[in-house]
C-alpha cells in the first residue's frame, strides 16, 4: 500500500480527533440563579441603572437595574 499524501494525513488526523471529542459527551455548566428584590433605600424614579446599582451595593446586593416602563423602580440583584 502506498503512502498517504500529507494533506490527506492531516484531514484524517482531524477527523479522528473530532470523533474522539464527540464520544466524550457534553459538559453541562450550572448557572447561578439570580435573586431579585426591590431596593429599600432608592428614592424617586429610577432613570439610570448606574445609580440603582450603587444604591443596591450599599444594601449588600451585587448589582441592580431599573425595571418597568411607566413607573421604573430600582430592583436589586444577587446570586442566590
Amino acid at each position: 500500500m502506498g503512502r498517504l499524501s500529507p494533506k490527506l494525513s492531516v484531514v484524517i488526523f482531524f477527523l479522528l480527533l473530532l470523533g474522539s471529542t464527540e464520544m466524550q459527551g457534553t459538559v453541562r455548566v450550572a448557572l447561578a440563579r439570580e435573586c431579585k428584590s426591590a431596593s429599600h433605600r432608592f428614592k424617586g424614579r429610577c432613570m439610570y441603572d448606574e445609580n440603582c446599582r450603587s444604591v443596591c451595593e450599599t444594601e449588600g446586593f451585587s448589582g441592580g437595574r431599573c425595571k418597568g416602563f411607566w413607573n421604573p423602580r430600582c430592583t436589586c440583584t444577587k446570586d442566590c
